[in-house]
């Protein structure tokens, strides 16, 4: 009873790093190829989690087992911040008064279009020198913030 458990722990871990690794824009902007790459983690992963039992029984555990660790890290995140930034990151700055950052930007692996398309479609925005400050999120978007009211640089 115990083996699933501990190979469900083991997968989960594992997935958490692997897209922690990634980066958040993996996970924020997902393609079908993405989408397809998930379905064949799943598939992949389904003989770790399950090795040759394949009983409904085993299958109920492993996946209790994956929620309650779910469930864990959410309440460990609550109680320790810097067990949540570990999990969750900072918000990053990617431009800044209007300079674009860009080794920030190849190290979580965003384009200087994936902003200007934030800029785009949240504030109008034409130019990269209209934006004052452009923040990766802790969930993946891009948050722009044009200079002044009327989105010029003052």
């Amino acid at each position: 009873m115990m083996n699933p458990v501990l190979r469900g722990a083991v997968i989960y871990l594992f997935l958490l790093v692997i897209f922690r690794v990634m980066g958040k824009r993996t996970l924020s902007q997902i393609t079908t190829f993405d989408f397809v790459l998930l379905l064949i983690i799943g598939e992949c992963t389904q003989q770790a989690l399950l090795g040759e039992d394949y009983s409904m029984t085993n299958a109920l555990v492993v996946i209790i087992a994956l929620v309650g660790i779910d469930l864990l890290i959410s309440l460990l995140k609550g109680k320790s911040v810097l067990f949540d930034r570990a999990v969750d990151g900072l918000p990053l700055i990617l431009v800044e008064h209007g300079k674009v950052l860009k080794k920030r930007m190849e190290k979580v692996g965003v384009e200087i279009d994936d902003v200007m398309e934030a800029a785009r479609i949240h504030q109008g925005l034409e130019h990269i020198g209209q934006v004052k400050f452009a923040v990766l999120e802790r969930d993946g978007t891009i948050s722009i913030i044009p200079w002044g009211s009327s989105g010029k640089k003052e």
